[in-house]
């Protein structure tokens, strides 16, 4: 199935179809870039910059057009796959497609990752293995969390990605750097974005609902 839309919608034949095709606005070439897609001449390597709902009564932000000239923003800081995340917690219902999924031609090992510091930025690296039989590309991605915070966070957030492409049984050792202001945080008191001390945890995964990698970090710069 190819869905030729520019934002989530509701798929109540997901389980029914082999695949999906999400193809947003393509342009002039859609025809010529969605037969290289369907015939296997080209990889489809788009991840989701968004979240699909299985039902519109799943999602978790309705109100999103001003009314007399207002638009209140209760959700906080918990808006998009943030949202999602808050409401799973709690017991809510899962996305039908989540925030950073997509698939391709081939298939995929992630080692476990490793992390030093590089100046105030930690990098992360890992090994990526292309245990398929095509070139693929396939999109690293670092969510941090902290579940005992002192301040109000959301259950996860997206600190850094980098994509990777490799041949047919070959692999490659990604890299991704994580600035300082991935952990900070706005303290309403100082005016500033400063950095809660201890620990967080690090997961590196293939989209925010996979279960990845994860490790404990402590921020390379714990300065305002």
């Amino acid at each position: 199935m190819v869905v030729n839309s520019g934002a989530p919608v509701v798929m109540p034949w997901l389980d029914e179809v082999a695949a999906v095709l999400l193809s947003w606005f393509p342009g002039q070439e859609f025809g010529a870039a969605l037969a290289d897609v369907l015939t296997g001449a080209r990889e489809p390597g788009g991840r989701l910059p968004t979240t699909w709902p299985a039902r519109e009564e799943d999602v978790p932000v309705w109100s999103v057009e001003p009314h007399e000239g207002r638009l209140p923003y209760t959700e906080g800081l918990h808006i998009g796959y943030r949202a999602w995340l808050k409401r799973e917690r709690a017991g809510g219902p899962a996305p039908a497609l989540p925030f950073g999924s997509g698939l391709g031609y081939t298939t995929w090992e992630i080692g476990e990752p490793a992390v030093t510091t590089d100046g105030d930025r930690l990098v992360v690296e890992a090994d990526v293995a292309n245990t398929g039989f095509r070139p693929g590309k396939q999109v690293l991605q670092a969510y941090l969390s902290r579940p005992d915070s002192a301040v109000e966070r959301p259950v996860a957030w997206l600190a850094g990605f980098t994509a990777v492409r490799v041949d047919a049984g070959g692999h490659v050792r990604a890299r991704l750097e994580i600035a300082p202001r991935a952990f900070q945080h706005w303290d309403t008191e100082a005016h500033a974005w400063v950095t809660e001390s201890g620990d967080f945890t690090l997961r590196l995964a293939t989209s925010v609902a996979d279960p990845g990698h994860t490790v404990t970090v402590t921020p390379a710069a714990a300065s305002r």
